[in-house]
């Protein structure tokens, strides 16, 4: 345990330069005179530690001293191994050198460990797209990352869903998110920060100067919060629904954990059926209609008025289409049979959502 915090303290130092007794200590989750016997056993071993006194003093290594040692276990390397991901390494332009890393891993490895570590890419695979779309094409992808890494501001052609389609930005990168086979930039832009989609990026420049990034910046929890803010965004409205219990298998599946997760914290009790009465978010009624009706005869609208009496009219419709002859669709404009007053036609049973949609695999996804 000890030697392998000592090593922590000579690794932190050599990568982070100067740092005081407090923050290795907060960065270990140890007490400072843990650190103080530390540093003192490192000096002790041999390694020039040094420490600095006053306000802006604390510890540091030798000007030029760098240690080959590492201590890193088999298991650590299998990971790095199972993490490489060389797809998105070479969307990046750094496939070349993600192979040559590995390469240089393995053969530091003690003996057989190198082949063991390389036996794992053999039996795992990492596959960060999803179902049913094809990844974006992402020819500016690589000018982006560099433009990240170099922190350059970028003047960017951009492709969005409203008027007006085409824009041009000055941004300022701040890093690249890699989000179910898709790649996102996040960006300053009139000191505000904004998330763009890298496959609707039509042109990209970078221009000569540099920029600082903001102090404290998070990537991860800022695409965390932006990712929350989006698909809550994303439904406009409320939907009250009757669930069979079929339905509520495959919510997670067609609808994503947003809508299971609320129809799953305010279901009711089941009736004798088993069917539930739930409130679940919904996006426009255009788009929730479509949505709807993947759960087939395994879900009712009770409300809103609109949405219910939409998804009736669209019923109606495909109930006259595939019970008249094949080919002999109504006439444009013409109201469907059910929905004329007094119109009565033969008990018609709509199926449930078919086991092919159940099979474990998502369905597909319109939006980004």
């Amino acid at each position: 345990m000890r030697a392998s915090r000592l090593l922590s303290v000579l690794l932190l130092l050599q990568n982070r330069g100067r740092m005081t007794a407090r923050e290795l200590a907060e960065e270990l989750e140890v007490s400072v005179r843990t650190v103080y016997r530390d540093v003192e056993a490192l000096g002790a071993a041999g390694v020039p530690v040094y420490a600095d006194r006053g306000p802006s003093g604390g510890y540091r290594l030798l000007d030029g001293y760098r240690t080959r040692l590492t201590g890193m276990t088999v298991e650590e390397a299998e990971a790095l191994f199972l993490a490489g991901m060389p797809g998105p390494a070479a969307e990046l332009g750094l496939g070349a050198v993600l192979a040559a890393a590995e390469l240089k891993l393995r053969a530091a490895l003690p003996g057989g460990s190198g082949a063991r570590a390389g036996w794992l890419r053999e039996r795992f695979h990492l596959d960060p797209a999803g179902w049913f779309q094809a990844p974006d094409h992402t020819p500016h992808l690589a000018a982006a990352a560099e433009a990240v890494w170099r922190q350059r501001p970028v003047r960017l052609r951009y492709r969005r869903w409203k008027a007006p389609r085409e824009v041009t930005r000055v941004l300022e990168p701040l890093g690249l998110v890699l989000k179910a086979g898709r790649w996102y930039l996040v960006a300053s832009a009139d000191d505000r920060l904004r998330t763009y989609r890298v496959g609707q990026v039509l042109a990209i420049e970078a221009l000569e100067e540099t920029f600082e990034r903001p102090d404290g910046f998070d990537l991860a929890g800022y695409w965390q919060g932006w990712a929350r803010r989006f698909e809550a965004d994303v439904h406009r409205g409320e939907a009250t629904v009757r669930l069979s219990p079929r339905a509520m298998e495959l919510l997670p599946s067609l609808f994503g954990t947003t809508v299971s997760r609320a129809a799953r914290s305010s279901a009711g009790p089941p009736d004798s059926d088993g069917w539930v009465r739930a409130v679940i978010p919904v996006e426009h009624p255009n788009v929730a209609v479509g949505d709807l009706l993947r759960l087939g005869a395994d879900v009712e609208v009770l409300g809103p008025a609109e949405l219910r009496d939409r998804l009736a009219a669209t019923v109606a419709t495909l109930a006259d289409r595939y019970l008249a002859p094949a080919g002999r669709t109504a006439q444009p404009g013409a109201t469907p049979q059910a929905a004329q007053p007094g119109a009565t036609r033969r008990a018609t049973t709509i199926p449930s959502v078919s086991k092919a949609t159940s099979n474990g695999f998502p369905s597909p996804t319109r939006r980004s």
